[in-house]
């Protein structure tokens, strides 16, 4: 019997040069397709190493100076103010922009072409699981039907819950015999507001963090009422970490360590928790044992579905969407009211005069807080200059295209291949002195007494998957600000910093918000 022998070198030889000769093919019929739709190459981000591990190392560096925001606008003046170009990561080679109508195009009139793709799914799943922020197609679809009715305006316009949480930071707030409160770092405050409201809305209990804070302080001792309090840091350590694993693009899982994994099981043992007794409770219950009158997102949410793991994952979503960005707009509404006195004196004029002195809330409703102007004018220009998630991006599903950023002035269609990503920056978009004027970076909320806007203006996304809990949101905050500006008649810097450091997760937030307050003397 002949024996056979394989030619591994040849083998070799033959697989290389086939796959060079389809690699070259495949690049040929997309240069043609791009040719016959009109389309040229963006500028390409120059890179000093190869598969822009400089670029890479960049990103993290900045993310751990906290200086992230900030390094994107200095990389946008150092590209010449180009509005998209092409970029390298770790061998990823994707497209990104800054231009109104790329982002329009990518997020509404061709939002067929794209969706969130693995990666976000990759990156994000292991904490919050599966829900609207994850998810594409159908299930997507299915996660926005489902969570659709829970932001109807009888739960948003119900501000009695708020109350309680906004008297909870009064208490951290002592007001000396002066009338002025020491030095305080309002930004983790209203992270603290913002988890125990987010908590007692979706799960029908709140996670009580502003007392156990305020103890913790004082050196006491927590009782068992307030057990889950540490829930709050977990959920910000994966949060961070959630951050680095998509600073790495598609090889996310790479950063995966213990630390995460076990503030991934903490903040799930928390939800399941609440959603176990969810579905085992026939009548919603307050923690004191009576019959819950108020509106519990958990509870209608097991109307319609039984399944432990998509409430978890839904709850977990909209936790994420609902807590950081409410609590990020209120640390950069008073990070910036503090260093613009003129700006608060205007807003608490407006705020008296239509709701009165504190201590009443008479006065306060959902249709009265949308229609104080300033009010309203003074969170839209916070949302500008930080908008809460200042970038995001998807993954072409279809070869498709761009309308601009191709060729040599930028207004040319691109081509964007099927599976690879585009990114686009909100952050810079909102400052752009050529959409927003030569004041752009400067904190002007008069521009929204007659500013109408387009897709030049993103705070909470747009199209199909614009954000469900914008106006939850939007009232959270206008009565949070309210009421601390009823009660405070002045606000005073105390950050010696002139650099504006930003605490980057998925959401953006100032680091500290170092403030003192002066209190009314009617109040």
């Amino acid at each position: 019997m002949a024996s056979f022998t394989v030619n591994w070198p040849a083998v070799v030889v033959a697989l290389s040069v086939a796959y060079v000769t389809r690699y070259i093919w495949l690049e040929a019929q997309h240069s043609r397709k791009a040719r016959r739709l009109g389309c040229k190459p963006a500028f390409v981000r120059p890179s000093r190493l190869p598969f822009g591990i400089d670029i890479m190392l960049r990103y993290v560096r900045a993310t751990e100076a906290q200086d992230q925001q900030n390094d994107d606008l200095a990389l946008y003046d150092e590209l010449g103010r180009r509005p998209t170009w092409y970029q390298n990561i770790m061998g990823n080679w994707h497209h990104y922009t800054v231009d109104p109508k790329n982002v329009q195009a990518i997020l509404a009139t061709q939002f067929n072409d794209f969706e969130l793709g693995p990666l976000r799914s990759g990156a994000f799943g292991p904490l919050i699981g599966k829900g609207i922020f994850t998810s594409d197609g159908k299930e997507w679809s299915h996660s926005r039907g489902l969570l659709r009715p829970q932001f109807t305006r009888s739960q948003v316009a119900d501000l009695a819950l708020e109350e309680s949480h906004v008297q909870s930071l009064f208490d951290c707030l002592a007001v000396g015999a002066d009338s002025w409160t020491g030095t305080v770092d309002l930004a983790p405050l209203f992270f603290h507001l913002t988890l125990d409201s987010a908590t007692e809305f979706l799960f029908g209990q709140s996670v009580h963090s502003q007392k156990a804070a305020m103890m913790r302080t004082e050196n006491q001792t927590t009782p068992r009422e307030l057990e889950w309090a540490s829930f709050g840091q977990s959920f910000d350590n994966a949060n961070l970490a959630v951050c680095y694993r998509s600073r790495l693009m598609d090889l996310y899982y790479l950063y995966s360590p213990s630390s995460f994994r076990r503030d991934c099981q903490a903040v799930h043992r928390f939800a399941e928790y609440y959603v176990k007794r969810a579905l085992e409770t026939d009548e919603p219950m307050s923690s004191c044992g009576e019959k819950r009158k108020t509106y519990v997102f958990l509870d209608e949410l097991v109307k319609v579905t039984r399944d432990p793991q998509e409430l978890r994952g839904q709850l977990l979503n909209i936790l994420l969407a609902g807590r950081d960005t409410t609590a990020g707009l209120l640390g950069w509404t008073f990070y910036l009211l503090a260093r613009n006195p003129e700006v608060y004196s205007t807003l608490r004029e407006a705020i008296v005069d239509q709701f009165g002195a504190y201590p009443s809330t008479a006065a306060i409703s959902f249709e009265s807080l949308k229609s104080c102007t300033y009010l309203q004018n003074v969170m839209s220009e916070v949302l500008r200059l930080h908008p809460i998630v200042p970038e995001n991006g998807r993954r072409a599903v279809r070869d498709t295209t761009l309308p601009r950023g191709g060729g040599p002035d930028g207004t040319l269609p691109i081509y964007v291949r099927k599976g690879s990503e585009v990114g686009y920056n909100v952050h810079i978009m909102h400052r752009r002195t050529d959409i927003w004027g030569p004041n752009a970076n400067e904190f002007k909320p008069e521009r929204w007494s007659h500013l109408k806007t387009g897709w030049e203006y993103l705070p909470f996304n747009g199209g199909p998957r614009i954000c469900l809990g914008q106006q939850f949101a939007l009232t959270e905050a206008g009565y949070v600000i309210a009421r601390i500006v009823q009660r405070f008649d002045r606000v005073e810097n105390m950050d010696p910093s002139p650099v504006t450091k930003h605490r980057f997760t998925a959401t953006t937030s100032p680091v500290n918000t170092l403030v003192k307050l002066h209190e009314a003397v009617s109040s």
